[in-house]
């Protein structure tokens, strides 16, 4: 995904990765032309964490929690899995926004809005969460294991 939401592929890269995954991440990168690695967070996310330094999390509920609260008609849902999938079935009412677009798309969020995010298992929500939260979204709730679990 960073070939598509970061255009400069010689923005400095700091990995954090899951600990013994630091050189497959750095494959990746450089398959896809992000070679300006300036090195990793030993010890990965957990290590910070633990060595208490601050960390950011994101608002996520649990498909079943989603069920009860959502408001369909009311509330907002964005589905940021790719146009092919949102067509073949998705959330009534949601809105298909797929994460290789995110750029293109963020700037016709409110961000005082609140919206609840998908994607098909969680994993893109995520990425799309962290980004959104990079830009200073905060009102929005990530929906743990996507679509997949609402079904």
């Amino acid at each position: 995904w960073v070939g598509a939401l970061v255009a400069d592929v010689k923005q400095p890269i700091l990995i954090v990765s899951e600990e013994g995954q630091e050189e497959e991440t750095v494959t990746r990168l450089s398959r896809v032309g992000f070679d300006n690695l300036i090195g990793h967070l030993d010890g990965g996310y957990k290590a910070w964490a633990k060595a208490g330094k601050e960390i950011d999390t994101v608002n996520r509920i649990t498909a079943e929690q989603f069920s009860k609260e959502v408001k369909i008609g009311e509330s907002k849902i964005i589905d940021i899995r790719k146009e092919s999938e949102y067509c073949a079935e998705h959330v009534e009412e949601a809105f298909s926004k797929p994460l290789a677009s995110i750029n293109d798309w963020i700037k016709d969020i409110n961000p005082k809005e609140h919206f609840y995010l998908h994607c098909a298992g969680g994993y893109r929500s995520m990425i799309a969460a962290s980004i959104l939260e990079a830009r200073g979204f905060r009102n929005f709730t990530e929906i743990e294991g996507g679509f997949n679990a609402i079904a």
